[in-house]
């Protein structure tokens, strides 16, 4: 299916707010109703929308520590690839992670609820040997810039 400029607003708004109704997203994407809900549930089978969730303030359920860590493995195959994201898929705790390119291979975005249980899941990391030669951590002091949503009308203008 190729998108056009009414299925990119579409997303963009709906990234914005998924519970945005029917109503008012036809009225921000100049579309009557109807054909807006045909658009949407189209890029919903088409897979485009992949889920609808909620937005939590997780520093109001209490303390936490964000930590962005870059691991360097030792070996360079698939197969320490893929042993080193096995074990990592697992952890709660992993937010995000990104195979880079530069001086390591991943970066790694923890959540946990403080600086001991980010040490733990390390040293159970390096104690599983999985591949992993160094890390360096980065705690995250201040968040002050934090987008749920993407600049899809700025990616794909049309």
């Amino acid at each position: 299916m190729k998108l056009d400029r009414i299925d990119i607003k579409i997303l963009s708004e709906l990234q914005k707010n998924g519970r945005i109704t029917n109503v008012e997203l036809a009225e921000l994407v100049n579309l009557s109703p109807s054909p807006c809900l045909m658009r949407v549930k189209k890029l919903q089978s088409d897979g485009f929308i992949t889920s609808y969730s909620a937005q939590i303030n997780i520093a109001k359920l209490g303390q936490t520590l964000t930590v962005f860590t870059e691991i360097t493995l030792r070996n360079h195959r698939q197969v320490d690839f893929s042993r080193f994201l096995s074990a990592v898929e697992k952890i709660d705790s992993v937010i995000e992670c990104h195979l880079v390119s530069g001086g390591y291979d991943y970066l790694v975005k923890f959540v946990t609820g403080g600086i001991s249980e980010y040490q733990t899941i390390m040293e159970r990391l390096i104690d599983m040997d999985i591949g992993i030669d160094k890390y360096f951590s980065f705690v995250v002091l201040k968040s002050p810039i934090v987008k749920a949503h993407m600049p899809l009308t700025s990616l794909f203008p049309l």
